[in-house]
């Protein structure tokens, strides 16, 4: 089957180099807004019996995910012959459970939706929790930013390096991180007020006149980040820098990051930033989904993409 690439609009700058990657260019299509807001996309060339690949971040506003999930539906009307959905960032990934009552999750809804809308296959990067993988009853390639950061950290002395987790739920991939460069491990543990808002941090470990790389999937507000690094510094920490794939940076995050005892904080391309720091430093992962892409098609293991030496 012939492959066909196609992006929606917010993740466009990422698509074209998954694109280029790849050696194709994208597909052609567009997406008409009435007036209301309403949105109707239109793939301008054929796709019978195509592979194609959707690419497209479920970033805010929801009309990303909309847009995906129309972009799909028109596609399996036009006998697309196999669809898969390429998330970088997989939106709505921290609601996957219940945890108070009356609440939905979230995580969920978005995974039955993507199915019902026609998609086969799913192709995503470091879900906030591995399980939900498990939400689909199709296949997940699940890729790990470790591809992309073990080169990047290859490139930088490590000699007096020590890994972090910025809270508890990170540890496991934190301890990957300590075990691929035979490093020791330390624990921020977070106690917070509410939601987005961390009262205190209290450091588990020595720290003292290390290079300390916080380890995390995402960073939102950068409060935990920030007040982590904050702890780490406080402690005795030579310096600290940040690893965190999914640059979301909501609210006060890029002004938190910038007044920050943070050197650097490092992030992918799964989600486009909205302005330049000069702490933040952007590594891509188009080359990697580029990969995947072909991986996918022609039937090769994605796990051989990621798999540590």
């Amino acid at each position: 089957m012939d492959v066909k690439l196609f992006s929606g609009r917010n993740s466009k700058y990422l698509a074209e180099k998954i694109a280029d990657h790849y050696g194709e260019l994208l597909g052609k299509c567009k997406i008409n807004q009435f007036s209301d807001g309403e949105m109707q996309p239109i793939i301008e060339e054929s796709i019978r019996g195509s592979y194609v690949f959707f690419i497209q971040s479920t970033i805010p506003p929801a009309d990303n995910l909309m847009e995906l999930l129309l972009l799909v539906d028109g596609a399996k009307r036009a006998s697309a012959g196999y669809i898969t959905v390429v998330i970088p960032y997989f939106g709505y990934a921290r609601q996957d459970r219940k945890d108070k009552p009356r609440v939905p999750i979230s995580a969920k809804l978005i995974a039955n939706m993507l199915v019902a809308a026609g998609a086969d296959r799913l192709v995503t990067m470091d879900l906030h929790a591995d399980q939900i993988q498990g939400f689909f009853d199709i296949p997940v390639d699940h890729l790990q930013s470790d591809a992309i950061y073990k080169q990047y950290l290859k490139g930088r002395d490590l000699s007096n390096a020590i890994f972090a987790s910025p809270d508890v739920g990170g540890v496991k991939r934190a301890r990957k991180y300590a075990k691929m460069f035979n490093k020791q491990l330390v624990i921020c543990d977070k106690e917070r007020e509410v939601a987005n808002k961390v009262k205190k941090i209290i450091v588990i470990g020595d720290v003292k006149d290390k290079d300390v790389y916080l380890i995390d999937d995402l960073v939102d507000t950068a409060g935990t980040l920030c007040k982590a690094a904050q702890a780490l510094k406080d402690k005795g920490a030579k310096s600290v820098n940040a690893l965190c794939t999914h640059a979301v940076l909501s609210g006060n995050a890029y002004e938190n990051v910038r007044n920050s005892q943070l050197e650097k904080l490092i992030v992918t391309d799964t989600i486009p930033l909205k302005e330049k720091v000069e702490k933040i430093e952007v590594l891509s992962c188009a080359k990697l989904f580029s990969r995947a892409i072909r991986n996918t098609h022609e039937f090769k293991s994605i796990a051989a993409l990621f798999v540590n030496d």
